[in-house]
């Protein structure tokens, strides 16, 4: 079969599992909402990767993107040079493990990465940077934490605007050039941490009223490579603004395929 002829091979997407225990056993688990996100706006084969670092770096060589999920779960402060808090806080201790190995293994390969909410705060960790812990204590910070015990679809309605920066990677997605009123987008809110210090290699795409940073991506433009912290996941189809980013994200793993392939 000439290659003209050969089926075209959708991009290969990792999605680290977050490591939950359900009853009495340890599970590998992602929402079914991420992965949705990726099969219809990005058009990519999700592949599941467990958070078992020996298989998590060995899969990363046949991948085409890498995609980090939002998580009940926060980072070991230890991470970014914090100590940990006296509030008792979920944590994932694998995740942040393997998902800090696999950005910084990602990154040298110039494969395209994505992340949301927790993912969105791996990476600029894994680059350096560091977090809020308890963004509610702050007193100039607006309340970016849903309504829990709401309805779902209450929790992911629209919070609060954010503005994008000009000529930045998501006002390009949104034309912004053309139409200066995209310059300002609607999203969700359900975090209760963020950015404090963002690493030097890394640039601000938007920022919510507060000025708290929620959307970055790397400041040499070497490969793609966007943190949001908001779930554009959410009903990804019905949102222009959440369906744009999901198909750039895409369009960067086909192109990244492709330079391999070639």
């Amino acid at each position: 079969m000439s290659d003209k002829n050969k089926p075209h091979k959708k991009p290969l997407v990792g999605i680290p599992c977050c490591s939950n225990k359900l009853g009495i056993h340890d599970f590998q688990m992602v929402a079914d909402k991420y992965i949705n996100a990726a099969i219809t706006c990005s058009e990519v084969v999700p592949i599941l990767i467990p958070a078992w670092e020996s298989s998590a770096l060995a899969l990363l060589s046949h991948l085409d993107g890498l995609y980090l999920t939002g998580s009940y779960s926060n980072m070991e402060p230890h991470n970014y040079g914090e100590d940990e808090l006296a509030e008792p806080m979920p944590r994932d201790s694998r995740r942040d493990q393997i998902n800090l190995a696999l950005i910084r293994a990602a990154l040298e390969l110039k494969m395209p990465v994505l992340g949301v909410c927790r993912g969105f705060q791996e990476m600029n960790v894994a680059l350096g940077g560091s977090l809020h812990q308890q963004l509610f204590t702050l007193p100039e910070m607006i309340e970016h934490r849903e309504v829990k015990g709401a309805a779902i679809d209450a929790q992911y309605d629209i919070a609060h605007a954010i503005d994008l920066i000009p000529s930045g990677l998501l006002a390009d997605l949104m034309r912004a050039d053309v139409n200066p009123s995209e310059l300002q987008q609607q999203i969700n809110s359900l975090h209760g941490q963020g950015v404090a210090r963002l690493a030097s290699s890394l640039k601000i795409e938007a920022t919510a009223p507060d000025g708290l940073i929620e959307a970055f991506s790397l400041a040499s433009n070497a490969s793609y490579y966007l943190g949001l912290q908001w779930h554009p996941e959410w009903q990804v189809e019905r949102n222009p603004f959440y369906t744009q980013i999901y198909r750039s994200f895409g369009v960067a793993c086909a192109k990244f395929q492709s330079q391999k392939t070639n």
